[in-house]
């Protein structure tokens, strides 16, 4: 099995139980194994994402697994309403019918995060501002959505809270201010884990430069503040920008000086996209 299935089956085992299938024996046996035609209706404006995912959770209750390599040119494109676009494969039907609502499931909620990234990746680029994601994910989601943000053009912040030190403002309150908790974490000795600092302010700002940090998280700045912090950067520094930034408000943060700007709204406030699956002898 290739990693990538196997890293999906493993979230697959979950979701599947809860449908309950083991309460009903006799339905799940009883159900025709005949071969079904089956169409995947795009019928929304979106960038399709998940297809790994949708595939994968048919694979699940088959013992031979589907090849579905080649419906992957379809992943990161961008579909019209108007066209009606159509993706048609077959599977048994006991398959399609006890997978359908869960690969439905993650195919609709990757390809909502995948497309409104997209739309903050659009409005960004023009600056060269990277859009992040955030660990604000769906619970048993992570995985699916921060796979979204990147099909959507965007960039993952951290996975887990391993992946890098984060000085947060509630670090600073325990520790005693900035350097106490930059303190702190050196004392790790993780060799190669980088370290991020949320920064309040522009006094703060200079305080941990002066503590030779390479990664601020400018939190919860106006755009004014934002532009007056970029004065003070240096070589090798960059600057994250975050804090109730959205489509609406996202202009005025497009800043010489920013190099990306994290929002948990691509993953928590993607709309919902239309997808349905027909399928028939």
């Amino acid at each position: 099995m290739k990693l990538n299935q196997l890293s999906i089956q493993k979230s697959l085992e979950f979701f599947y139980m809860e449908d309950d299938l083991h309460k009903n024996f006799n339905y799940v046996s009883s159900l025709p194994e005949d071969q079904v035609q089956c169409s995947l209706k795009l019928k929304d404006d979106l960038i399709l994402a998940g297809l790994p995912f949708f595939f994968e959770a048919f694979n699940y209750l088959l013992d031979t697994p589907i090849d579905y390599k080649e419906f992957l040119i379809h992943e990161g494109k961008t579909f019209k309403k108007s066209e009606n676009n159509e993706i048609h494969f077959s599977l048994p039907f006991n398959v399609v019918l006890t997978g359908e609502r869960i690969a439905l499931n993650l195919l609709q909620r990757a390809s909502a995060v995948a497309t409104f990234t997209n739309q903050y990746v659009a409005k960004a680029s023009k600056a060269s501002v990277q859009i992040l994601d955030t660990r604000k994910t769906t619970p048993g989601h992570r995985a699916l959505e921060k796979y979204a943000v990147q099909v959507g053009g965007g960039k993952n912040h951290r996975f887990s809270q391993m992946d890098c030190w984060m000085i947060k403002d509630n670090h600073k309150s325990f520790f005693g201010g900035l350097e106490n908790a930059v303190n702190y974490f050196k004392n790790m000795n993780t060799f190669y884990a980088p370290m991020i600092v949320e920064i309040h302010s522009i006094e703060e700002l200079k305080q941990g430069l002066n503590l030779d940090i390479r990664h601020f998280m400018l939190d919860n700045f106006s755009p004014e503040l934002v532009a007056e912090a970029s004065k003070l950067k240096t070589a090798g520094v960059t600057f994250e920008v975050s804090g109730g930034i959205n489509l609406e408000n996202m202009d005025p943060y497009l800043i010489d000086g920013v190099d990306a700007i994290s929002t948990g709204s691509i993953t928590y406030n993607a709309p919902h996209v239309d997808i349905s699956l027909k399928y028939h002898r």
